[in-house]
């Protein structure tokens, strides 16, 4: 009866489509009205391969509005109307459109020079191992998750932790022996530069910035708020070094770990913690010891952003053959333990995990907590900037975010 009453309403079946997008664990019923919608749509599609909302209608069922950054979502994915009735409302929005388009465009130029600036400045900028490193990369994270015009020096303070950690996960996977990626973890968890004498200069030097760094961002918000967060950054460094050292140990003796041994452990050397910790004390609000508290116990919102990242990067690595094998992959450990199920059987697992952890993620945005919204919304976008980071596969958004990274470049190749 629905499929003969509403299989052609094709905007009542995008919006029931969309809306289905935020079901939370255990709603099972909005679940399946979720998966009946896409049925009836790509049926709709089969039968209307030449209508002017064809695209459209692709379009959301591969990207829904709740898993992209509007930012980046080009306007070939929204209903065009043929017959104009509406012509003059629709060129106002474009005209404001493309005003906000450019303030944003200006602001990110900005931002992005003066991340360049702080990277040439920087002591471990000149050494060897590091010299052709690009900030971009860096800064597209709180580029993309501080949506706020209100929140430059954020964007621009955000990027100097995370820099560290692709840099630290390079010193991991590339660089050092296991006697000083040992050497170096001990260091971090005593939090001191004494005994790492034995250590690379590049190494030592990459010590000295991580205590510098952190402890230059833990003075600035002292001075607004009063408390020091140092032992609560102290301690998300030392949670994701020791995930690191983990993992070298395993590559060291050819272990391959149980799956869940390998996720538990993936999950947070993601840095995701990192990075929602210093986003979280950046907002201004709500800055709490009980709030920090639960910042220090890796709460569920930062364990499910955590996890979509680990499973989206270890799928589509595999996806594109990206992932050499060297470092396993949550796909390798599962197949290792289950030898009977295919590579696609295996995808379509992980696919599913990552579905439900959507399902997760969205109770902790949807239903009230003690973070405020700003950082429950800064944990979405994190998540939605997923796919535009790790996906190798076609994306409307990716486009258009390519669009913007050339004009950041263009930007940092005038002025540096």
């Amino acid at each position: 009866m629905f499929r003969e009453k509403y299989g052609e309403d094709v905007k009542g079946l995008i919006a029931l489509y969309e809306a289905t997008q935020l079901c939370i664990e255990g709603e099972d019923s909005l679940d399946d009205l979720g998966h009946l919608s896409c049925q009836l749509l790509q049926a709709w599609l089969t039968r209307h391969t030449e209508d002017h909302e064809a695209i459209y209608v692709a379009n959301t069922l591969q990207h829904p509005l709740h898993y992209c950054l509007s930012r980046f979502r080009g306007r070939s994915i929204f209903p065009s109307d043929p017959k104009n009735t509406n012509e003059y409302w629709t060129t106002c929005l474009e005209e404001l459109a493309e005003i906000d388009s450019c303030i944003v465009r200006f602001m990110n130029q900005n931002e992005i020079i003066q991340v360049y600036k702080w990277w040439k400045d920087l002591g471990i900028a000149k050494e060897v191992q590091f010299a052709r490193y690009q900030p971009l990369k860096w800064y597209m994270w709180p580029m993309a998750c501080f949506t706020d015009a209100r929140f430059s020096d954020q964007r621009i303070e955000l990027t100097k932790p995370i820099s560290l950690i692709y840099i630290i996960d390079d010193i991991f996977d590339v660089h050092g022996t296991l006697d000083q990626l040992t050497l170096f973890t001990n260091a971090v968890n005593r939090w001191e530069l004494a005994g790492t004498e034995q250590l690379p200069d590049f190494m030592a030097v990459c010590l000295t910035t991580l205590y510098d760094i952190t402890n230059d961002f833990a003075q600035k918000i002292y001075e607004r708020h009063g408390l020091n967060p140092i032992d609560t950054l102290k301690k998300s460094w030392v949670r994701l070094l020791n995930a690191f050292l983990e993992e070298a140990h395993w590559l060291n003796s050819g272990h391959l770990p149980k799956a869940e041994e390998y996720l538990n452990n993936g999950i947070v050397s993601t840095g995701v913690h990192v990075v929602l910790i210093h986003a979280f004390f950046l907002l201004d609000e709500s800055i709490t010891e009980e709030t920090i508290a639960i910042l220090d116990g890796f709460p569920n919102i930062t364990y499910s952003v955590a996890k979509i990242l680990r499973l989206c990067d270890d799928l589509e690595g595999t996806k594109s053959d990206d992932q050499n094998g060297i470092d396993g992959s949550y796909l390798d450990c599962y197949m290792s333990e289950h030898q009977d199920v295919s590579a696609e059987e295996a995808q379509r697992h992980v696919a599913h995990l990552i579905s439900l952890e959507w399902k997760r993620l969205n109770r902790e945005i949807l239903t009230p907590n003690q973070f405020p919204s700003s950082f429950t919304n800064f944990c979405l976008n994190a998540a939605r900037m997923v796919p535009l980071m790790y996906n190798y596969r076609s994306n409307p958004s990716l486009s258009n975010l390519q669009e913007h990274v050339k004009m950041l470049v263009n930007a940092v190749a005038v002025h540096i």
